[in-house]
């Protein structure tokens, strides 16, 4: 029998050992490879895996009234996202994310495989954290949420158009959103951080870039004449069936914009379903022939030729005057009046006659002057110029309408600074929307000249006025109203623009304010009528809140009921009918 070979264990166990060396030289050779040579290049896959750059949310800036009353702020919400290649692999979770977010799992499956390419989709943005967290909890690959911010207007529509709105993603869209977005956004920032395989975060690895908060806005608006105004705005819209309507408060000595209200508004915190004319700041965007509240720059111009006094008599019988071939009417035969009778009546006939006996040249450049065909530098986006023609175009007709307050357009804000700039002394400010800047102002008339024009518009609230309703119990007050009918192509409808433009107290003017409804259809029309309450009312308020000391102390102690005790000015601020605490300055 042949014996079997002889196994040779000496040369297979040198063999194992060769293989078992060679296989150590590669593992050498490849972590060699890994640690030294090709580090960067798997560390940036590890990364890619793991490694991620995050947004930080920044809030933005606060805006405040001018006490530091918050008009907006921005509130922390969450945003649901998901990565379509993480969620797709696992189709029996699209019915529990359905249901999380009472979507159909049809519409949402379709969503997420139309962007399945995609590492981030959103798919619910702006909301509570407590909804987003229990979404979270539910465990569902690829899900996840991020912190954003949503701005948040606790006055609602009192402030609208004013404050405008911004977008989902916090950028301004309208009004002072929109004028300050630089100055209100801030800077994001960025951070990396390292999650696990469920897109927690488990370590923050750096700051990449730190968030720059936005600045907070202090504005000139104060909150309890902005609701003063709203209020008594809204009330005569209803009394009067208007279409729409505007008030516009300055403070006559910095320009300073006190309250800006317009109806219909809207609410930015839901605007939804409103209307987009609604949101438009008509104070400021808006321009009209405003009629007889001119009337007081054709004086002024008058007065300004020197062969004009205040006390000028001027022939405007029978009542009415041809001009053009066009003849043109005052409500009745005033006879002779004197200038400033011009104004308490208002005459037509009688601003005409002025106008007709000064250069057009002359009328123009007065107009100019108070800021007419020009916008006013607020800085509001949208704000329009209004419309002045140039003299060497005007005939006969044309300055005949100009200076009753035809053929020229103007704004509410317009009228309001160029009136303030009467109270002020002949020194036009320009108005601003922020507290405590320091006033821009250039003279634009006489000082004498000024003080007779206040003297003027004072008969006007006067027992023979034609704005009786405007008169403030206890204080001076001057003014003038208008009424123009308003343009349309070919002509002039009857539908009116009734407007009022006031100042108090008219021994030292505080507060320049314009009011303008537009299409009053409840029978009365005139500005005396439609206008002049709504100034007189909130004013009244007004002047009380912001402690205004009467200067017809005699009418105001005697309005008081006998019963009652006088009470200071200061305590005065206290009896604002239909105030809320809060606008009185309470907690």
């Amino acid at each position: 029998m042949k014996r079997p070979a002889r196994i040779d264990t000496r040369r297979r166990l040198q063999m194992l050992v060769a293989v078992l060396g060679l296989g150590c030289c590669s593992l050498v050779v490849r972590a060699i490879d890994l640690q030294y040579l090709d580090k960067a290049f798997y560390q940036q896959q590890g990364d890619a895996r793991f490694l991620r750059d995050l947004p930080m949310a920044v809030s933005r800036g606060m805006i405040t009234d001018r006490h530091g009353e918050p008009l907006a702020v921005s509130s922390p919400v969450e945003s649901i996202w998901v990565n379509p290649q993480e969620l797709l692999p696992e189709p029996d979770r699209l019915g529990d994310l359905a249901a999380a977010l009472a979507i159909d799992e049809p519409v949402l499956r379709d969503r997420i495989e139309q962007r399945a390419e995609r590492e981030f989709v959103y798919l619910r943005r702006g909301m509570n954290p407590d909804d987003a967290q229990a979404i979270l909890a539910l465990e569902i690959p690829g899900v996840y949420s991020q912190r954003e911010f949503r701005r948040f207007y606790p006055q609602g529509e009192v402030m609208a158009h004013v404050l405008g709105f911004t977008n989902i993603d916090e950028h301004g869209q309208e009004g002072l959103e929109l004028a300050f977005d630089s100055w209100l956004a801030g800077t994001e920032g960025t951070k990396r951080v390292i999650r696990d395989r469920r897109g927690h975060i488990v370590e923050n690895v750096d700051l990449i870039r730190a968030p720059q908060p936005g600045r907070d806005l202090r504005l000139s608006i104060d909150k309890r004449l902005q609701y003063l105004a709203f209020r008594e705005l809204k009330h005569a819209l209803l009394e009067n069936r208007a279409a729409s309507g505007s008030v516009v408060v300055l403070d006559i000595r910095n320009g300073e914009i006190l309250a800006m209200v317009n109806q219909p508004s809207y609410n930015p915190n839901a605007r939804d379903g409103s209307a987009v004319d609604a949101r438009r700041n008509r104070a400021i965007t808006d321009v009209f022939e405003p009629g007889s509240v001119i009337k007081t720059f054709t004086v002024a111009a008058a007065l300004e030729t020197g062969r004009v006094r205040p006390d000028t008599q001027i022939e405007t019988s029978p009542g009415f005057i041809t001009v053009g071939g066009h003849t043109i009417n005052d409500i009745h035969n005033y006879g002779t009046v004197t200038t400033t009778r011009l104004l308490t009546k208002s005459s037509n006939v009688a601003a005409i006659k002025l106008a007709m006996d000064m250069p057009s040249e002359h009328l123009h450049d007065v107009l100019r002057r108070f800021g007419f065909g020009a916008a006013t530098g607020s800085g509001f986006p949208g704000e329009a110029a209004g419309v002045l023609t140039a003299p060497q175009g005007w005939g006969t007709l044309e300055k005949a309408t100009i200076s009753f307050g035809y053929g020229l357009s103007v704004t509410a804000l317009q009228l309001a600074q160029a009136y303030a700039a009467i109270g002020n002394g002949g020194q036009m400010v320009t108005p601003t929307f922020l507290h405590g800047t320091p006033p821009q102002s250039r003279a634009v008339i006489d000082p004498d000249i000024a003080a007779q024009l206040m003297a003027m518009l004072e008969t006007v609230t006067g027992s023979e006025g034609t704005a009786k309703t405007a008169a403030v119990p206890g204080f001076r007050t001057a003014g003038k109203t208008g009424t123009s009918r308003r343009a349309v192509a070919g002509g002039y409808q009857k539908r009116y623009i009734s407007s009022f433009a006031g100042l108090v107290p008219a021994s030292q003017p505080r507060f320049a304010a314009v009011v303008i409804l537009n299409d009053p259809t409840g029978g009365a029309y005139y500005g005396g009528s439609v206008a002049a309450p709504v100034f007189g009312r909130m004013m009244e308020g007004a002047l009380r809140v912001m402690d205004v000391p009467p200067d017809r102390v005699d009418q105001w102690l005697a309005a008081v009921p006998p019963s009652q005790t006088p009470v200071s000015p200061d305590a005065a601020a206290e009896a604002v009918p239909d105030l809320p605490q809060v606008m009185r300055g309470r907690p």
